[in-house]
């Protein structure tokens, strides 16, 4: 569906983009995750050919981006892209003569889409009157109006409350369920963990780590994480070492990653005669991969 190869972009003198690799298969829901000023927005961007390469290139179904029917193509910027005067047919109908659509086909779009995004009933209301996760799901609609092949969601769940947001992440598993591949840029892990099949983590305008979740614990040298609370931190940080364990500090607090699974009966076997306060236990998550991934060397730990 999607493939960038060798992509680079400078600004001046700063490179924002350096020899960037992606692919994005047909039917998937792919995540790009990454910290500010990593290169997510302007990856977007190339994609959608609002900015020009230095070098590389991008392709949609085998076709360069700069020769790209748009209609392939539905993009959702973090801001919501709509006329608050006017109706939620108005504004589809507005962007539907924007896709090229023709009268008979952009009525018959507007119910449809309408319909895929749980507005028909709203139709007629104005956006001003939306609440913010309606106004969301309208901003989606209207990415959708021409029936595009790749979906682009810059942040789509940005600002909006919890309720809300499993509502859109309900609606983007409904569109891949229908055969859409979606492409999107999110800093929530949990958001990508739930809807992504593969995870793309981009650093410095490259991806480091690309995969599905199974294969990016593999980054993780770990079965499994213990958090261990204890007063003579530096004597159990001795006894990890010397068991050749690793450790981090995840959110400041010391965590052990194991080799192997073990009980916590035989954990607390090891550091017997310290004062251990608490100790408790997590699979590999995806905040664990995503630190590892940004942070390959010991900077996780104090």
């Amino acid at each position: 569906m999607l493939n960038i190869q060798n992509l680079h972009k400078n600004y001046g003198t700063r490179s924002v983009i350096c020899g960037l690799d992606l692919s994005i298969k047909s039917g998937e829901i792919y995540g790009l995750l990454g910290p500010n000023g990593s290169g997510k927005t302007t990856t977007i961007n190339l994609i959608c050919n609002l900015l020009k390469a230095d070098y590389g290139s991008i392709t949609i179904n085998q076709k360069r981006s700069g020769d790209l029917d748009k209609s392939l193509l539905g993009v959702v910027p973090q801001e919501n892209l709509l006329y608050k005067s006017l109706t939620c047919q108005e504004n589809l109908s507005f962007y539907g003569e924007i896709y090229g659509l023709s009268r008979r086909s952009k009525k018959q779009q507007i119910i449809r889409t309408l319909e895929s995004v749980n507005l028909l009933d709203m139709a007629n209301a104005k956006v001003e009157t939306l609440s913010g996760g309606l106004q969301r799901r309208l901003n989606i609609a209207i990415a959708l109006i021409h029936q595009p092949k790749l979906l682009i969601l810059d942040e789509p769940t940005v600002g909006l409350d919890i309720e809300t947001r499993y509502e859109i992440w309900s609606l983007l598993q409904k569109l891949n369920a229908q055969g859409m591949s979606i492409l999107l840029t999110t800093h929530l892990l949990d958001e990508a963990e739930k809807l992504c099949s593969r995870i793309g983590i981009i650093k410095g305008g490259k991806i480091i780590a690309q995969g599905s979740l199974e294969e990016l614990r593999l980054l993780v040298p770990a079965k499994e994480i213990i958090f261990i609370k204890v007063k003579e931190e530096a004597e159990a940080i001795d006894i990890i070492k010397k068991l050749g364990w690793t450790f981090r500090y995840y959110r400041r607090e010391l965590a052990i990653l194991l080799p192997k699974a073990l009980e916590i009966r035989e954990i607390l076997n090891y550091f017997d005669g310290l004062s251990v306060d608490s100790v408790s236990r997590q699979f590999v998550s995806l905040e664990n991969i995503y630190l590892e991934a940004i942070n390959q060397s010991n900077i996780f730990q104090k």
